[in-house]
């Protein structure tokens, strides 16, 4: 077995622990392969350890990638994972850990599940944006979110939408975010977006404060295409994916539609999604119950 592991490369105990893991991954005659930026967190050496520096170095051989961090490190992850079907397992060492669901306390759990094979694996959609310049890279997907902004404190942006090049709305207001169902409990949610389970196979629209009082988020089918025209003040706005973003002219075509891979995160067989919204979110939570 190969096991990849990233990390930011930040954050308290991060070395003892990375220790701890690797050592107990070597223990069990797994390989393991360090993102650069580790390397100085580890002082163990060995036949079974080597390092990659990005994506082109992942391939079928690794069985999983462990993700050291918080949600947005798992995020990272899927733009070293791509197509590749690795999955990936989070542990938590970052704040909410919506994502990255395995504490940092349960490091002997997490790779005696995984020399078990004792896991779910949960199969996650992405989000992949079709623009008439080129944008993000190579990488113009995402596991959370699509989302536009104005400017700073230039003024409300108006965005005509369409679905499958049939007039939706217009939104006449500081952004818009079209989530995918894991997006739904991030950026989607903090705006008042409704929650949709993994499974649904959609999208979440959530306007970002809009100027109008009849404006609601919609859920739509992942199937369509969502395309946009912006208009602006400004001659620039922000485009981001996830935690990744750009400046884009006024005049440059969007569309974003569902991506033709996914991700695969691995969980404990007693975390699913229910559970994570009653810890995380504390969904549910009244004194009277």
């Amino acid at each position: 077995m190969k096991v990849a592991i990233y990390s930011r490369g930040n954050g308290d105990g991060l070395k003892e622990e990375l220790e701890e893991l690797v050592s107990r991954l070597m223990h069990n005659n797994i390989k393991v392969l360090l993102h650069y930026s580790l390397s100085r967190f580890i002082n163990i050496i060995g036949d079974l350890i080597d390092f990659f520096s990005g994506h082109e170095e992942l391939d079928q051989s690794v069985d999983f990638l462990i993700s050291l961090g918080g949600d947005g490190t798992i995020l990272d992850t899927v733009t070293l994972v791509r197509n590749k079907n690795i999955p990936v397992l989070g542990i938590n060492y970052g704040r909410l850990g919506f994502l990255a669901s395995i504490g940092k306390g349960e490091i002997n759990l997490a790779v005696e599940a995984l020399v078990n094979r004792r896991y779910v694996i949960d199969k996650r959609s992405l989000i992949h944006l079709d623009a008439n310049v080129e944008l993000f890279g190579d990488a113009p997907f995402g596991l959370n979110e699509f989302s536009m902004h104005k400017r700073d404190i230039s003024p409300m942006i108006k965005i005509n939408t369409y679905l499958n090049g049939e007039f939706l709305n217009t939104y006449w207001c500081d952004g818009l975010i079209v989530a995918t169902p894991t997006g739904s409990t991030g950026y989607n949610m903090s705006c008042n977006g409704p929650i949709v389970f993994p499974e649904a196979g959609s999208f979440v629209i959530t306007p970002v404060a809009p100027h109008n009082l009849n404006v609601r988020p919609i859920v739509v089918p992942d199937s369509y295409i969502i395309s946009f025209e912006i208009e602006s003040r400004s001659d620039e706005f922000i485009c981001a994916i996830d935690a990744r973003r750009e400046l884009v002219n006024k005049e440059v075509q969007l569309a974003v539609k569902k991506e033709k891979f996914s991700i695969s995160l691995v969980r404990l067989n007693e975390n699913n999604f229910l559970s994570t919204l009653h810890t995380k979110l504390t969904w549910g939570l009244d004194k009277r119950n």
